[in-house]
């Protein structure tokens, strides 16, 4: 049987627009982003879909804008999935986001906490006076001993994090950081600075956990409802009373990612999910454990991968209903199409309107245990020719797809010629 573990991305994986699919096609995720502006007082869900690439970078403005954005995902495949996870965790920034879904601390709280654990590293190390950088294609020998010639002739730069075997992040002052990158550059190392503005999991936060402790001190927490692993340890929490403590320490201590990876598979887990913006976590697993199954629940194509997998489990019906409907299979393959059009009056149109209709169908069959009409089959059909229109989606795909909800539901004979009529409004031309 298949055994599960949810992962939530960090600082870095941000960029603008992140979330805005799922904000504008499931209230639940709205309403998370709006509950993010009003706990801040300053409208971030703007600032997410409609800010610039460097305000949103900003520590302050990243940690809050991840964490709403991976509550938001969550929350909708909680609701359009129903999958299980045995364990939570999270990398740096997304430790937080675990324990806020293991509903250990409030979304609201959690909000609050990491805007204040942004603005405390932002203060820490000044704007731009730190740096983060991933290094790969070296030994970690060779990045510790680098790191200590830095620190020997006055510089401050550790490793901060162990994504994977082959690549190491460090950390520290600009100045130090960018010194070492050059010398492991010119030792055949590939460096990636980091889109983060403070040194994390460095010695120079220590200001910023003092006050992150104290901050923490403020709030109450609950019994966690799913284990999740501590960044700092490598296993999991033993009772919410260690959170203040483990985030505090986190802020110092590098990220034991790989520990962290390796525990996981030692539980059982042979599937993870990454749940937020970006593939960052799903990329690390292939390089930790390629034994391992990872998706990332913001890429379409593993949406797709992810309900296959899942679609003959018992413990995993990846629908919003109890069997694969027309209805289900259009929405949840409307969610999950690219969009490829700026017209935000286009997408209101095409894509959100007859979006909710369909919605507001699906749920009313669903209270009453219906099951769809041949005319609500083809209304939704036609709302799934609508969003791909609109999000300009390639005929290829659109045959693709529609190809791919006449298989899963078994209405080929039933439906078919319905599409073809659908497509040929579009002059595409379609063969048996």
């Amino acid at each position: 049987m298949t055994k599960l573990a949810f992962l939530f991305p960090g600082q870095g994986s941000q960029y603008v627009g992140m979330g805005k699919a799922l904000y504008e096609l499931f209230p639940i995720a709205k309403e998370t982003f709006q509950e993010a502006n009003e706990t801040l007082g300053f409208d971030l869900t703007h600032l997410i879909f409609e800010g610039s690439k460097e305000d949103l970078t900003l520590t302050a403005n990243a940690q809050p804008a991840i964490l709403t954005a991976s509550v938001a995902a969550y929350r909708v495949m909680r609701q359009t999935f129903d999958l299980q996870p045995s364990i939570l965790t999270g990398h740096s920034l997304g430790e937080i986001t675990a324990l806020t879904c293991a509903e250990a601390i409030s979304f609201s709280d959690a909000v609050a906490i990491v805007r204040k654990r942004g603005l405390y590293m932002q203060e820490a190390a000044g704007v731009d006076a730190g740096k983060m950088a991933a290094i790969s294609g070296v030994s970690i020998e060779t990045i510790e001993q680098a790191c200590r010639s830095a620190m020997i002739n006055g510089g401050s730069v550790v490793i901060s994090n162990y994504n994977a075997p082959d690549q190491i992040v460090i950390s520290g002052d600009s100045v130090s950081v960018t010194e070492v990158s050059e010398f492991l550059g010119k030792n055949g190392a590939i460096v990636v600075p980091l889109r983060v503005s403070a040194p994390f999991h460095s010695p120079l936060m220590h200001p910023a956990a003092e006050k992150l402790r104290a901050e923490l001190s403020q709030y109450t927490y609950s019994p966690l409802k799913f284990p999740v692993i501590s960044n700092v340890t490598a296993t999991t929490y033993t009772d919410h009373s260690e959170i203040i403590e483990t985030l505090s320490a986190q802020m110092t201590s590098p990220v034991r990612w790989v520990e962290s990876m390796n525990y996981l598979v030692d539980q059982g887990i042979d599937t993870v999910v990454e749940i937020g913006p970006q593939a960052v976590l799903r990329n690390l697993m292939g390089r930790i454990d390629k034994n391992v199954f990872a998706f990332a629940y913001d890429k379409q194509e593993d949406v797709e991968k992810l309900r296959t997998r899942f679609a003959s489990k018992e413990a995993a019906v990846p629908t919003l209903s109890s069997k694969y409907t027309v209805l289900t299979r259009c929405l949840a393959i409307a969610v999950c199409t690219k969009n490829h059009n700026t017209s935000i009056d286009a997408y209101e149109k095409g894509v959100v309107v007859p979006y909710r209709s369909i919605m507001q169908l699906q749920l009313e069959l669903e209270s009453v245990g219906a099951q769809p009409t041949l005319a609500q089959c083809k209304e939704a059909l036609t709302m799934l020719h609508s969003v791909f229109v609109t999000k300009l989606t390639t005929v290829d795909e659109q045959k693709e797809r529609f190809e791919q909800v006449l298989i899963e539901t078994s209405t080929q004979l039933l439906l078919g010629d319905f599409i073809t009529e659908l497509l040929q409004l579009e002059g595409i031309e379609v063969h048996g």
